[in-house]
């Protein structure tokens, strides 16, 4: 890939709908902005409930299809034409909630060999040579297989790639501070009887919240940014119903859509001054920026 713009940043999810839902707005600001943003969905996410009654009949590789044009879709709401397959279509299949029998499966994702999957990955990192890598924490924010397994490609790439002379200058993982999760659902609770959802999920359902102290920056959802996540949320309807500014997923309970997204910086450089950062490239130096 030649003539990338000056900013490149990679982000790495387990299925589709985890980067609208995490990232959305991170995305779209990005893009808009003119930095070449990747992603790379590392399933298709064939073991996903379906809430539609009407997509009811989707299941195994028929959902994974449906899937991936709702993955498209949201691309588009978000403005990001980068979006690829770790390994290509199929190479990796969903491994199910832990536990199950699914993640016994010698093609899912939780079975794959780490260095052989991470050396995928490492493919696209010296193909678009991007300064941030936007991953999951080693839990994989609430405990999913293929969240885990992809940190540890996400981290083990990051490495590899440093190795290879292609160093990503900086790594973050996606991050609620517990007071921004905590006042949210204390709205929620208020609201709750004027919307269309029946019951509410609690602060421990928000994958990644931690202590305040943790966040090293955060991305506001402003402009046209805040409407793209929500946009690109909606076209995953195999997973996610909306209903500004909350949504539900397969279980029902309904939870915050948050229009400001939190991230940890685990490997580089701050960015200058105190506080938060407010973007991701903060900090990085003009040689790193090539």
């Amino acid at each position: 890939m030649t003539d990338l713009p000056a900013r490149r940043l990679l982000l790495v999810h387990a299925h589709p709908d985890d980067e609208s839902i995490n990232n959305g707005v991170t995305m779209a600001r990005y893009a808009a902005e003119g930095a070449h943003v990747t992603l790379v969905t590392c399933t298709l996410g064939e073991r996903g409930e379906v809430i539609p009654p009407e997509l009811a009949h989707l299941s195994g590789a028929a959902l994974g299809g449906h899937r991936r044009q709702e993955l498209a879709a949201a691309m588009r709401a978000l403005g990001v034409d980068d979006f690829r397959l770790l390994g290509g279509p199929g190479r990796f299949a969903d491994s199910g909630m832990m536990g199950l029998p699914d993640n016994d499966d010698p093609g899912c994702l939780w079975q794959a060999d780490v260095d052989r999957a991470a050396g995928l990955l490492v493919e696209v990192i010296r193909e678009v040579r991007p300064q941030v890598l936007v991953t999951y924490d080693p839990d994989g924010g609430y405990g999913h297989p293929d969240h885990i397994q992809a940190h540890r490609i996400a981290m083990r790439a990051a490495e590899l790639a440093a190795e290879a002379g292609c160093p990503v200058a900086k790594v973050y993982w996606n991050r609620v501070p517990r007071s921004v999760a905590e006042d949210a659902f204390a709205r929620l609770g208020e609201e709750l009887p004027g919307l269309p959802f029946e019951k509410a999920a609690g602060v421990g359902d928000v994958p990644g919240v931690v202590d305040d102290e943790v966040i090293t920056t955060e991305i506001r959802g402003e402009g046209f940014t805040h409407a793209a996540k929500a946009a690109a949320m909606r076209a995953h309807a195999t997973q996610i119903t909306v209903d500004e500014p909350y949504f539900v997923l397969s279980n029902e309970l309904a939870q915050p859509l948050f229009t400001t997204e939190y991230y940890e910086l685990v490997r580089g450089e701050r960015g200058p001054g105190d506080g938060r950062e407010t973007d991701l490239f903060a900090g990085i130096g003009t040689g790193e920026v090539s």
